[in-house]
C-alpha cells in the first residue's frame, strides 16, 4: 500500500482585488505588476474571514470529495504562517469547526513550502499504520499581514485555502518520493520581524510597520529558481525517473517568471504547468492546492496515470517537493 490524495477541496474568498484597484492604492500600474509577476488579480478574506474560516471551508469540500465524515479523520495538520492566533493551533479551530472529535492537530510553518512539509509529515502517520486518514490544509490570509503602502510586495499577496485528505492508495497510486530542505541563514530576506518573542507587540514596532510582511524580491527570486530546480531533480532522482516522467508540474505560484524558469530547466511545455498566479497572486501555503485543484477540475489529471510533481519554496528559507501518481 501507498499514500495518495483520495480528497481534495478549496475556498477562495469573493473579494476581488485588481490591478487596476491596486493603481489607485499606490505608485504602480497593471502593466508594472503583470510584467513582473504574471499577476491580474487577487482574492482578499472578508472583514470577519480568518484563517481557519479560509481552512474549515476548504477541508469541508475536501472531506465532500473523499466521501469521509468529520468523524473518520483522524489528524488535522494546518499550513499556515498567517494563523488565527499564536496559541491555540489554528488547526485546533479548524477541528471544532469540523467537528472532528476524533482527531488531533496541530499547526505546521514553513512559509510557501508549507503544504509540500505537510504533506510530508502527514503521510508519514498513514504510512506507518498510525493513523488511517489525514487532512492536510494550506491556508492564508497574507492581507493581514500586507504593507498596503509598499508596492514592492503589495501587489503580489493574496488570500486562499486549500485542503487534502491523506489516506492509503492502491499501487500504482500514491507518494513517490519527497524532499525537503532549509536554510536558516537567509532568514531575513523574507519574514514578518516583530509579534513574536523576539520583538514583541510595542508602540514602537507599530509605528515601524515591522508587524508587516518584508521580502528581498531580488534575492529571492534567485534563491527560488535555484531551489525548486534542486528539489524537483532530486524527487525524481529519489523516485528513479527521468523528468520525462512528469506529466505536470505544480509549482508553487508565486512569480510567473519563476515558475517560466523552472519549467524550461526540466524541458516542460507551458501546457503541462499548471498557472494561476494571473488570478490569486501568491497565496502562499494555499497555492499548490489550489493548482492542483484547479489542475483535476480541468480534467488534465488521469487517476492512476498521471504523475504529478509538486514544488514550492518559502521564508525559512524553505523549499522541497513532492512527486506522486494522483
Amino acid at each position: 500500500m501507498r499514500v495518495g490524495i483520495i480528497g481534495l477541496g478549496v475556498y477562495v474568498p469573493e473579494k476581488v482585488l485588481t490591478n487596476f484597484d491596486l493603481e489607485r492604492m499606490v505608485d504602480t500600474s497593471d502593466e508594472w505588476i503583470r510584467e513582473r509577476s504574471g499577476i491580474r488579480e487577487r482574492r482578499l478574506a472578508a472583514p470577519e474571514e480568518s484563517t481557519s474560516d479560509l481552512a474549515t471551508k476548504a477541508a469541508q469540500a475536501a472531506l465532500i470529495d473523499a466521501k469521509l465524515s468529520p468523524e473518520e479523520v483522524d489528524l488535522i495538520i494546518v499550513a499556515t504562517a498567517t494563523p488565527d492566533m499564536l496559541f491555540p493551533a489554528t488547526a485546533c479551530l479548524v477541528q471544532a469547526n469540523l467537528g472532528a472529535s476524533k482527531a488531533a492537530a496541530f499547526d505546521l510553518e514553513a512559509g510557501c513550502s508549507g503544504f509540500i512539509y505537510a504533506l510530508a509529515v502527514g503521510a508519514q502517520f498513514v504510512a506507518t499504520g498510525s493513523y488511517r486518514h489525514v487532512l492536510v490544509i494550506g491556508a492564508e490570509t497574507l492581507s493581514r499581514v500586507t504593507n498596503w503602502e509598499d508596492r514592492s510586495t503589495c501587489v503580489l499577496l493574496g488570500d486562499g485555502a486549500g485542503a487534502a485528505v491523506l489516506s492509503s492508495v492502491e499501487p500504482p497510486r500514491g507518494i513517490l518520493s519527497f524532499y525537503l530542505r532549509a536554510d536558516g541563514s537567509g532568514k531575513d530576506l523574507l519574514k514578518m520581524p516583530a509579534g513574536g518573542s523576539r520583538l514583541p507587540a510595542s508602540q514602537a514596532t507599530v509605528e515601524k510597520k515591522l508587524h508587516y510582511l518584508y521580502m528581498n524580491g531580488r534575492e529571492i527570486f534567485k534563491f527560488a529558481v535555484r531551489a525548486m530546480e534542486e528539489a524537483a531533480l532530486e524527487v525524481l532522482r529519489r523516485a528513479e525517473l527521468p523528468s520525462t516522467a512528469i506529466d505536470y508540474l505544480i509549482p508553487h505560484q508565486a512569480n510567473a517568471r519563476i515558475i517560466d524558469a523552472l519549467a524550461k530547466r526540466l524541458g516542460l511545455p507551458p501546457e503541462r504547468v499548471a498557472l494561476n498566479i494571473d488570478r490569486y497572486g501568491n497565496t502562499s501555503a494555499a497555492s499548490i492546492p489550489l493548482a492542483l485543484y484547479e489542475t483535476r477540475e480541468a480534467g488534465r489529471i488521469k487517476p492512476g496515470e498521471s504523475c504529478i510533481l509538486m514544488v514550492a519554496f518559502g521564508a525559512g528559507l524553505t523549499w522541497g517537493a513532492l512527486l506522486m501518481r494522483y
